[in-house]
């Protein structure tokens, strides 16, 4: 009986595409859009993998760049969303799937705009998989958990310290406004990290791998922006104990005490060590005030 032969991969990206295709559009990678573009099949293959998406899937995908991610997620999935604010980069997308992936390109669905705008897509994402540019990573998550609950699992690839943040737990050193905020939409997990030669130009630091699976916020009856603004008010002065850091907040310090204490927390204690469930107690009990 003859054996089957094992199917070829479909063929990504390697450095010298990347910069074949960048010098044909006249780009060159800039600091301002934080654009390091990966040169690594091996890598995208990776990221994918660690995605775990799903062939019935649709993804959406932020910053695609030249396209090095998006023919990954192509192979992987149903459909892939891109959203590229750079129109150089957006209008060579669409040319660059029917090249690499024809039997794909209706299943690509390319948005110009900024990731951070959008509150509409062409089609209901249900993942997000991406390499987001490090200044603006954190807003980017957020923005896009809030505006689309249809998204249930992700990965993305930041700089490590921000990696680090959104999975960071009560207690850690690394825990702070990101972690607190993105635990409200979903469980974040550190998945790997990435060396600096996979990209180009290539960054001065690693890149990290963030999962995400999305859950229901805590059970409160405050609302998003009041418990974000505890949040915000916890970590503008950390060092300080909650009682004094919630204290303008709160219309001074006694209030802030009865809050803390009406939610179960140590008036003592900083906001570092209390979970999204703890915050929103706060908050909640700042609306129930007698």
């Amino acid at each position: 009986m003859t054996e089957p032969i094992p199917a070829v991969p479909a063929p990504l990206f390697g450095a010298s595409d990347i910069r074949r295709i960048a010098e044909e559009i006249g780009i060159r990678p800039t600091k301002t859009l934080g654009q390091n573009f990966v040169i690594d099949g091996n890598t995208i293959r990776r990221i994918v993998a660690a995605a775990s998406v799903g062939p019935d899937e649709t993804v959406l995908e932020v910053g695609p760049g030249l396209g090095s991610l998006t023919l990954g997620l192509l192979d992987a999935a149903a459909a892939v969303v891109a959203v590229e604010i750079d129109p150089v980069l957006a209008a060579k997308l669409p040319e660059t799937v029917q090249e690499w992936r024809p039997e794909a390109a209706n299943a690509f669905h390319l948005v110009h705009a900024d990731a951070m705008k959008v509150t509409e897509l062409p089609v209901e994402p249900t993942a997000l998989v991406a390499n987001l540019p490090y200044n603006v990573a954190v807003p980017v998550v957020l923005h896009l958990l809030q505006h689309f609950p249809s998204l249930r699992h992700g990965l993305v690839m930041v700089q490590d310290e921000v990696a680090d943040r959104l999975a960071a737990g009560p207690g850690s050193k690394t825990y702070g406004v990101p972690s607190v905020k993105a635990a409200w939409y979903s469980r974040m997990r550190k998945a790997g990290v990435i060396g600096m030669n996979v990209f180009w130009p290539a960054p001065k630091i690693h890149s990290g791998l963030v999962a995400f699976t999305r859950h229901e916020p805590p059970a409160t009856t405050a609302t998003r922006e009041q418990v974000f603004a505890v949040v915000d008010a916890a970590f503008a002065q950390r060092r300080k104990t909650l009682r004094a850091a919630l204290a303008g907040w709160a219309g001074g310090a006694p209030e802030a005490e009865r809050c803390l204490l009406a939610a179960g927390v140590d008036p003592t204690a900083r906001g570092e060590v209390i979970d999204i469930a703890a915050f929103a107690r706060i908050a909640e009990a700042r609306e129930n005030r007698p």
